[in-house]
């Protein structure tokens, strides 16, 4: 039997649908694949927990791609606590953000490690850009994720951001009242590098006016060329008078201890006018409305120590909702041993402070 052009292009129609439902599982969620054998982690999986690839979109229709590590004796017909986890600012889920999680699983919560939008495994194009909006809503997205699934309990659902993208989950706590629980690890606030240069040595309209004219220099040129400028990740060798958290960076992406092949510290680094956007667009503005509880932990000799503080004298100034929020500085650490040293980031700590806020 001869079919008709219109009854081909119906039934690719229908097989394009059939193959996608089929994807993702049911309400568009992707089905969870067991990867705990997977290869290219910074770190061992715990011996009871299973790693699971899934992914879910943001609000754009960013496809991201998502670690969900599980305890493998959780009670999947219960109502679960979970977490979602990203960072740090030019890192992917194989690296810290997935080492965070599979302690958290250990300790009994299901703990979604995720790439942001255009990095990674996630979707987004061009590739290695990076916005204080969308990367925002990445973390929401998340929630979004955790919140349907069966095995979850929507009421307690936490987020926890490391480096920069501890300011990014403040940034999203202050907006998304499904969360009630946040952690920001080794916090950046990245809008404040953008507008401020580091220890706000740049702070003042002549800087932030030759910062912006050599962006947008730099936008024709890539416009012209149909190409983006990488801007370097993590140099390759270190000079023995950079300063010391030049050495901190390269100690963790540029060494075994923490390299990954898709993260871009540890590579070429993020676009070039990535940058743009972040300078003109500060994150927190509203941090002192954050009524759900917040945990802000940093290391004590870390260059980057004046951001968690100062986010959190912002965060409880006139804020009636101070109770449930918390600095913890954690003697003699540097920036980057809370990616990994699991000595010395404080497990005992966060694990108190979310049995406590997501029960």
């Amino acid at each position: 039997m001869k079919l008709s052009k219109k009854l081909v292009a119906v039934a690719a129609v229908a097989l394009c649908a059939f193959t996608v439902a089929n994807a993702q599982g049911k309400n568009g969620r992707s089905k969870m694949k067991d990867i705990s054998k997977a290869k290219g982690y910074t770190f061992e999986l715990s011996e009871n927990v299973t790693r699971y690839r899934v992914t879910f979109h943001n609000r754009y229709g960013i496809n991201l791609a998502g670690d969900l590590y599980v305890p493998k004796n959780l009670d999947m017909k219960a109502k679960n606590a979970a977490v979602a986890v990203s960072g740090p600012f030019g890192a992917v889920k194989e690296q810290a953000s997935g080492l965070y999680a599979d302690e958290l699983a250990r300790r009994g919560f299901v703990a979604l490690a995720f790439d942001p939008s255009f990095t990674g495994e996630s979707g987004g194009n061009v590739r290695y850009m990076a916005s204080p909006d969308i990367n925002t809503e990445d973390f929401s997205a998340a929630v979004d994720f955790l919140s349907t699934q069966d095995f979850i309990d929507s009421e307690k659902i936490g987020i926890l951001g490391i480096c920069g993208w501890g300011g990014m989950a403040l940034n999203t706590a202050t907006m998304d009242t499904r969360i009630k629980a946040t952690i920001a690890s080794t916090m950046y606030d990245m809008t404040r590098i953008a507008a401020k240069g580091y220890f706000d040595s740049a702070d003042n309209a002549n800087a932030r006016y030759e910062a912006k004219k050599a962006l947008n220099a730099q936008r024709t040129v890539d416009y012209k060329n149909g190409t983006y400028a990488r801007a370097g990740g993590v140099a390759d060798e270190v000079p023995a008078d950079a300063p010391f958290f030049v050495k901190d960076y390269y100690d963790y992406y540029k060494t075994p201890r923490g390299y990954a092949e898709r993260s871009l510290n540890s590579n070429e680094g993020w676009n070039v006018i990535g940058n743009a956007t972040f300078a003109g667009m500060p994150i927190l503005k509203y941090s002192n409305e954050i009524r759900s509880a917040v945990l802000i932990i940093h290391g004590e000799k870390a260059h980057s120590c004046y951001m968690s503080r100062d986010a959190y004298a912002d965060m409880i100034k006139d804020n009636p909702y101070t109770d449930n929020k918390e600095l913890l500085i954690v003697p003699d650490a540097v920036h980057t041993d809370l990616y990994d040293k699991k000595d010395i980031i404080p497990f005992d700590k966060i694990e108190e402070f979310l049995k406590e806020y997501l029960k």
